[in-house]
């Protein structure tokens, strides 16, 4: 009876971990990105496998970037030209990332989510200083276009680029919206209202067709997937108020505190 009971304890709270992990990943993904640092091992401690885990995560968190895309549609269509390219690349770079881990044996996958965590945090990091390089190499552009000299994106690496960017979106994800932006602002792209539409247009294209494949091949465990949306929909709604209060830096960092820590326990655990 008391090995009953431990067992039940448990389980609740394995499951309010995860709604609060998904609540959370909610909002940091609106907010931030790197939700997934919180909703993917919250999934895994269910006591699923990990590709199930990495599948149902992304089939969860997918429906609330649906919204990004409406938030951006104007610019989506004033740029659409770049928009069909970015999303193209983000169905076939998504749909390769889908496969391959489809075929990845489960522990091989297992073994290496931590270094996934870990380069994904890293990419976090490094997010500020590239950032501030990026806005210097956006700012030289600007000053050559007034003085006549334009620079069009070279659009066959540019598909190439994101398409491997999308392969790892496909595969894991964490992390990749920030490798979009600045891999679209090194291309050339200079309009921040820009370089996120035709980012949310690929990741949210590339996470789409894995949303599919997923489903097909019966990856999801549909009652942890479920839980893991409405809240993950929820703490995307409740983010508003925190995006303006909290600055972007303290995120960024609270995100690479909790990528790193998630990755350490996982080399801890292996």
């Amino acid at each position: 009876m008391t090995h009953m009971h431990a067992l039940f304890s448990d389980l609740t709270w394995r499951w309010v971990w995860l709604v609060v992990a998904a609540f959370l990943a909610g909002v940091l993904n609106a907010v931030a990105g790197g939700g997934s640092f919180l909703s993917f091992p919250a999934l895994l401690g269910m006591n699923m496998l990990p590709v199930e885990a990495n599948a149902t995560n992304t089939v969860a968190i997918w429906p609330g970037q649906l919204t990004s895309v409406a938030a951006y549609r104007k610019d989506v269509r004033r740029n659409m030209s770049a928009a069909w390219l970015m999303g193209l690349a983000g169905l076939v770079g998504g749909s390769a990332g889908a496969v391959v881990l489809l075929s990845t044996p489960q522990k091989t996958f297992l073994r290496l989510v931590p270094w996934l965590l870990l380069g994904a945090a890293s990419t976090f990091a490094v997010s500020g200083p590239v950032s501030r390089v990026v806005a210097r190499l956006q700012t030289k552009r600007v000053q050559r276009a007034a003085q006549g000299e334009t620079h069009a994106p070279r659009r066959l690496p540019l598909f190439v680029t994101a398409a491997m960017v999308s392969f790892y979106v496909g595969y894991f994800g964490a992390g990749a919206g920030f490798v979009f932006m600045t891999v679209l602002a090194v291309f050339g792209y200079q309009d921040i209202n820009v370089i996120n539409a035709l980012k949310v247009v690929a990741n949210t294209l590339a996470n789409g067709i894995a949303f599919v494949i997923f489903i097909a091949d019966g990856q999801v465990v549909w009652r942890y997937c479920l839980a893991a949306m409405f809240a993950a929909a929820i703490g995307g709604y409740a983010s508003a108020s925190m995006a303006r209060r909290v600055p972007q830096p303290v995120l960024r960092g609270l995100v690479v505190v909790i990528g790193l820590g998630m990755s350490a326990w996982f080399f801890w655990r292996q």
